[in-house]
């Protein structure tokens, strides 16, 4: 069979390789690869910053974002032949830690954990891929090729689990959302936000093309103006950053409503130095016992919760997020970034 592979720390090493087709272990699924997304996780190993092959070898699939069909399903798995999945990212560490123990896997402390087509697990960007019936998760068949977005759906489940449960520390009666950036994790979690009856806006560069037009059929307003002027002037009480810009990470942190909360999704690129008055930022934290929260990754209750929204969701608005699909055999194509990209989905 055909696998996208790379070779980690190596730049530019994707590259197609005919490797052996899997033979699944006891109680595991048989999957077809039907289809992986691509994301700036994926663009960031292929240009060399990280990843991890499986130990012992030198090269790792591709791929996280994860839809396939079930070939093979041992009878008591809870899966049948024919059924759409997605599988779960992350796996526990062998220690475990405490989180680990308790099934958080998401929330590893001690760093052990494994990530398919990440760290030291293969990934699903090849034509057939195993996986253990506890890390599979179904996918509605009516979602069809729109099941890609489970994962990175689940990214932005887990953040708005986190923002609630935060919330819950005392009374907690959020209206208005203000997401910062307008790619597939800002969209998905502006379309969470939607759900939950709040009133979204979301904020991004892009000033016309799809992105504004995917805000708008979403029913939330979309901005393009700095951060600090659409914060001031909406004063939202929860902000989803997802950007991962340094600085609109501070302009977030210093522009929320007393007694907000701000989650950040995105990975900021080190050694950039902005200037900061610390001070100022940690006083008004303080003083308007305001919460800062990182969030990444997603545990098995959150890609549940993922293909609930998906699910719910109108299909004509989720097909506007896959922007491109690019067959296996022109995956350089799926990994060059375009202006007008959304989410790249490369079919297998």
């Amino acid at each position: 069979m055909q696998a996208l592979m790379v070779t980690p720390r190596v730049a530019n090493s994707a590259h197609l390789a005919e490797i052996p087709s899997p033979v699944p272990e006891d109680g595991w699924l048989l999957v077809r690869g039907v289809a992986i997304g691509v994301c700036g996780t994926d663009r960031e190993i292929v240009a060399g910053d990280y990843g991890t092959p499986p130990p012992g070898h030198a090269h790792l699939v591709l791929g996280h974002e994860s839809l396939g069909r079930v070939e093979q399903a041992p009878a008591a798995s809870g899966f049948a032949v024919g059924d759409l999945v997605a599988g779960v990212v992350r796996r526990p560490d062998p220690v475990p830690c405490g989180a680990c123990a308790q099934g958080e896997f998401d929330m590893c402390r001690n760093g052990q954990y494994t990530e398919r087509g990440i760290k030291n697990l293969d990934g699903f960007a090849s034509q057939w891929w195993t996986i253990e019936p506890g890390y599979a998760v179904k996918v509605p068949a009516a979602l069809g090729i729109a099941g890609v977005l489970v994962e990175p759906t689940s990214v932005v489940a887990k953040a708005w689990d986190q923002i609630e449960r935060i919330g819950a520390r005392s009374w907690f009666d959020p209206k208005r959302v203000l997401v910062t950036g307008a790619g597939p994790i800002g969209l998905l979690a502006a379309l969470l936000g939607v759900q939950r009856g709040l009133e979204v806006h979301v904020l991004d560069r892009a000033t016309a093309g799809v992105k504004p037009e995917a805000v708008q059929a979403l029913g939330a307003t979309y901005h393009s103006d700095p951060v600090e002027q659409v914060a001031t002037r909406l004063n939202p009480d929860i902000i989803i950053e997802a950007t991962g810009a340094a600085q609109v990470v501070i302009d977030v942190i210093s522009h929320n409503a007393p007694y907000g909360i701000v989650c950040l999704t995105g990975v900021s690129p080190s050694g950039r130095l902005l200037p900061l008055d610390a001070g100022l930022v940690n006083r008004n934290i303080v003083l308007d016992n305001d919460v800062v929260v990182g969030s990444v990754n997603a545990g098995l209750r959150h890609y549940e919760a993922a293909v609930q929204a998906l699910a719910l969701a109108d299909p004509a608005w989720l097909a506007r997020l896959l922007t491109r699909q690019v067959p296996l055999d022109r995956f350089p194509e799926a990994l060059a970034a375009q202006q007008e990209d959304i989410k790249v989905v490369l079919t297998l």
